[in-house]
């Protein structure tokens, strides 16, 4: 299987499309959690997790905005490990380096999901009082000095490690003092899921697309491996089950995790495509010859469809219209393939690019879908995995025509700058926003008047807004927390 695609390296400039997918993925999953449980309508919440009780229904299909969010996020991900590899790449950094870089930041993420979960305020404790919210103040700072990595123009730069090691220690000290509800102090099973799955996607993605990065076709193969080791787990007392349930250090990984390869696979070949399409910009910046020859009706008429099929598969696979949402797709997906002909200019090689692939994954997806009971995020099915790909290449694909086409850059930044901090966006409603809220009194209040549906969604936007301020401050000063 040979099909040499070497890749060529940018100048590590920021990808503010890609930028601003991440920073809507954190905010979504931020509304997510902040809005009023039980009262808004089902396809607020996760599909599995109906109001008013929120239980949770394994074999309940569906797919709704609030299931999408994790993907979007990992397909992010996935989109920038050739972005920043292939940087170190042609720095000349050797096979080893870049694989104890690949470790390292396993490590951090890792590190990340452990401390994090031991300073949730309903971790700690279960009915927090005064005393808990301010712990969880006290962990946001512990993160801050931990994580944090301070612009190259400040003055104190020469001090971070020494931020960094006074952080650790705090740390140290922390996890050791305190008490949980169980009577259990630290425990490395104590963390937080979706930050130990994007450690585990973190690695071996990064691992994936170092050792194909010029083998395309290898790359895509590994899908069919992970394909044939998921349907072989379920047959009941085979090695390959016995395997998939077993793991040395569980805490940190297991085979299941995998899974989401699924996501992160097709996310590392649309980070192929952005390499190639920033590496040939730079080559033809200046020249004037080389101009868009699609028109804006035609751009326009791009993002009114990518937004439209991304609705109809939310609308459609929620109500569980499925054959009639597969015929409607296969509809608009053939409209509109006429809009992406004859591309010219690099960035309409680049729409076809992700379209084609956006319309392989969605028609796998599809097909899947009858599979496994129907689409569903946990136990995620095949159809998850792939439908939700190519809602997140849809959605690059608005991205990238608002940024650099109609160049939107200004209306999106608020989007962009959360993308480029997304740990604190993450960290920042339970450890920093909802604390101050109930230190205040004022959260009391504000619950008191959002029993309703339209304040309940409405508080959720407040907040989240909020959050996206604070971070896009962070951002402007250039206080990024790396991991």
């Amino acid at each position: 299987m040979q099909q040499n695609t070497t890749i060529t390296v940018a100048d590590g400039k920021r990808v503010y499309p890609l930028d601003a997918l991440r920073g809507f993925a954190i905010l979504a999953m931020v509304l997510s959690g902040t809005i009023s449980y039980k009262i808004l309508p089902h396809w607020m919440y996760h599909a599995q997790e109906p109001p008013p009780t929120h239980t949770f229904h394994p074999h309940l299909s569906g797919l709704t905005w609030v299931d999408v969010v994790f993907p979007l996020f990992l397909f992010s991900m996935g989109s920038a490990i050739p972005l920043a590899l292939s940087h170190r790449v042609t720095q000349g950094f050797n096979t080893k380096q870049i694989i104890l870089h690949i470790l390292k930041r396993g490590f951090l993420l890792g590190t990340f999901a452990i401390f994090l979960q031991h300073i949730r305020p309903f971790t700690i404790n279960q009915n927090p009082t005064t005393q808990t919210w301010w712990i969880a103040l006290l962990g946001f700072l512990i993160l801050f000095c931990m994580f944090v990595r301070l612009p190259v123009k400040v003055k104190l730069k020469r001090y971070t490690r020494w931020i960094t090691l006074i952080g650790t220690l705090a740390a140290i000290i922390f996890v050791s003092l305190v008490r949980y509800s169980d009577g259990r102090g630290f425990s490395l099973s104590r963390s937080d899921i979706i930050l130990i799955v994007l450690t585990n996607m973190a690695v071996f993605g990064s691992l994936i697309w170092f050792f194909t990065k010029n083998n395309l076709l290898l790359r895509v193969g590994l899908l069919g491996v992970l394909i044939a080791l998921r349907l072989s787990a379920t047959v009941k007392g085979s090695w390959i089950a016995v395997l998939s349930s077993a793991s040395p250090i569980p805490w940190i990984f297991q085979i299941d995790y995998l899974k989401y390869l699924f996501i992160v696979i097709p996310g590392t070949i649309a980070g192929d495509s952005i390499l190639v399409w920033q590496q040939a910009s730079l080559i033809n910046e200046g020249d004037e010859e080389l101009k868009l020859s699609w028109d804006k009706l035609r751009f326009y008429s791009i993002i009114t469809l990518m937004l439209l099929i991304c609705l109809v598969l939310l609308i459609g696979l929620q109500a569980r219209w499925v054959w009639q949402t597969t015929l409607i797709i296969g509809l608009l997906c053939s409209s509109s393939w006429f809009l992406f002909i004859n591309p010219v200019h690099q960035t309409e090689k680049l729409l076809k690019s992700f379209y084609q692939w956006s319309v392989y994954w969605l028609l796998l997806g599809l097909l899947f879908e009858p599979f496994e009971g129907g689409i569903k995020k946990d136990p995620s099915t095949l159809s998850y995995f792939f439908v939700t790909t190519a809602i997140a290449l849809l959605l690059l694909i608005t991205f990238i025509i608002l940024i650099d086409i109609f160049k939107q850059q200004r209306n999106l930044q608020l989007f962009i700058e959360n993308g480029q901090n997304p740990m604190i966006p993450y960290v920042a409603f339970a450890n920093l926003v909802w604390p101050i809220l109930h230190l205040t009194q004022i959260e009391p209040f504000i619950l008191e008047y959002t029993k309703t549906p339209l304040p309940g969604f409405l508080k959720g936007v407040i907040y989240t807004l909020s959050i996206a301020y604070i971070v896009s401050l962070f951002t402007k000063l250039k206080l990024f927390w790396k991991t």
